[in-house]
């Protein structure tokens, strides 16, 4: 067996057996945010977590993503080490007036879960046409 001494590990370690894992900090679910063409694409990391426990839910421009990892080993398994997050984690993001939320669309493939959010139409840049004089032109707005 392999053994590395990190003495900020058996700090964590410590602690969290004196004081419980709930009181442990919240466990961050790291995101990758990006516009491409039309659409913003964010990637959430949830490696380990069943694609069932993820919720999303959209409420007056906050999308909130929640999942749940559960710890494997079975019941009654004497643990050697647990430093795997498991439980619940939850991500809130603000979304602006310009996206679509109705329009949402959510894949997970290999423990990354995608979304793309299309920009609204109402948002999006408008050619506005200009009779007059000799020749009609095109303005971008």
């Amino acid at each position: 067996m392999l053994m590395r001494t990190d003495p900020f590990r058996e700090l964590d370690r410590l602690t969290q057996q004196v004081f419980g894992a709930a009181n442990r900090p919240a466990t961050a679910m790291p995101m990758d945010a990006y516009r491409s063409g039309e659409d913003f694409v964010v990637h959430f990391d949830l490696p380990g977590t069943d694609p069932e426990s993820i919720d999303i839910d959209v409420e007056q421009n906050v999308l909130t993503v929640r999942a749940e990892r559960r710890f494997p080993a079975p019941e009654g398994a004497e643990v050697i080490a647990s430093e795997r997050p498991s439980g619940s984690f939850s991500r809130q993001l603000f979304l602006g007036e310009t996206l679509d939320t109705e329009r949402i669309d959510a894949h997970c493939e290999g423990g990354v879960l995608t979304l793309r959010i299309p920009v609204a139409e109402q948002a999006k840049p408008k050619k506005i046409r200009i009779t007059g004089g000799d020749t009609p032109k095109q303005i971008s707005s």
